[in-house]
């Protein structure tokens, strides 16, 4: 793989950073451009654009990404990649070419599931543009296709060679961040239902992430939860310190894996999720991970993982080496796309 200059437009932050970051180790030379950035960052135009999937913006934002382009830069990138996308549309992706004749679409959403409202209809619009567009579902592939897109990719979610290694630990990160049954996330409905009933079966839950107060369970749930989101090494620490670590799926985004699938193991968390076809390709159930089909199997599961410390020390280790050995991660899947792209545009 030659070394490439590559234009980068999506969040210099969270999870699109790391994919980034990536790329710089790799040797390429990264170009991080945030479109949020014309809007001030907003949570006013975030939410306008997930009401009405971004009505009016490409007006604005189309001639000001392309002046910060030309003001800013004199020779055309080797490939665009756009993380997510919901603000690029048509009319943006035309006039890129200017600057690459290969733009490449990465999205770990579900933007055709109907979830999000019409956050996503932009995105829409824009996928028979894209020279790629690479989803993390089997459904998507399909719908890509039927949505016009030129070629489609499927991949798996990754997790990060440098933010996700498991860190040293202090005597006061121990007394910190002990847990027993963890789950770190943002409030959905069915995640509140879900975590109540282990809650009011005597499970020592805690609870990290946003927006958890609104939940009608509020009142069973106010002692398990800890703090609103920890990102970073609050967020490695957590995982690495709890005996159990939950992961749900997002229904309404059709998930069979999420980003926790790979990071919790990765860390070296003891990965417990619900069982579905792609948790069982990755992961060997009460070997590197364990698995519930719904909420009285997994008060048994974690009841069982709880009392018995041998087994948890047993299948954490094992998870970690199975994760590394799957190896979704984001130096590899990064090279890949690249690779994709450079061959086959």
């Amino acid at each position: 793989m030659s070394l490439l200059r590559i234009l980068y437009l999506g969040p210099a932050s969270g999870t699109s950073l790391h994919r980034a970051n990536a790329l710089t180790r790799l040797g390429h030379e990264v170009t991080i451009i945030d479109p949020w950035m014309f809007f001030n960052h907003s949570r006013i135009f975030s939410k306008w654009n997930f009401e009405t999937g971004g009505l009016f913006f490409q007006s604005y934002l189309c001639p000001r990404l392309i002046g910060y382009l030309q003001k800013n830069f004199d020779k055309p990138f080797d490939i665009c990649l756009v993380n997510s996308g919901e603000l690029i549309g048509p009319q943006i992706i035309e006039r890129l070419r200017a600057w690459s004749n290969r733009i490449v679409n990465y999205n770990n959403d579900d933007p055709f599931g109907k979830r999000d409202h019409n956050k996503w209809l932009t995105y829409l619009k824009a996928v028979p543009h894209y020279d790629l567009i690479i989803v993390v579902r089997d459904v998507n592939v399909y719908e890509a296709y039927q949505y016009g897109a030129k070629q489609v990719l499927r991949v798996f979610i990754t997790a990060d060679e440098i933010e996700h290694a498991p860190l040293p630990l202090s005597d006061q990160d121990a007394i910190k961040w002990k847990n027993d049954v963890v789950f770190i996330g943002t409030y959905m409905p069915e995640r509140s239902t879900f975590l109540s009933t282990l809650i009011e079966a005597g499970l020592p839950v805690s609870i990290y992430g946003d927006l958890w107060p609104r939940s009608p369970e509020w009142s069973t749930l106010q002692k398990a939860w800890k703090s609103s989101a920890i990102y970073g090494t609050d967020y490695s620490k957590a995982i690495q310190c709890a005996k159990v670590c939950l992961g749900f799926l997002s229904k309404g985004n059709r998930d069979l894996h999420t980003r926790r699938s790979l990071e919790i193991p990765t860390l070296g968390g003891l990965f417990c999720a619900e069982r579905t076809i792609e948790h069982q390709n990755l992961y060997q159930e009460w070997e590197e991970a364990v698995f519930w089909s719904d909420v009285e199997e997994c008060i048994q599961v974690c009841q069982r993982l709880l009392a018995d410390e041998q087994l948890r020390r047993k299948i954490a280790p094992q998870g970690r080496l199975r994760a590394l050995k799957n190896n979704h991660m984001n130096e590899p899947f990064m090279a890949r796309i690249i690779d994709h792209a450079m061959a086959n545009l």
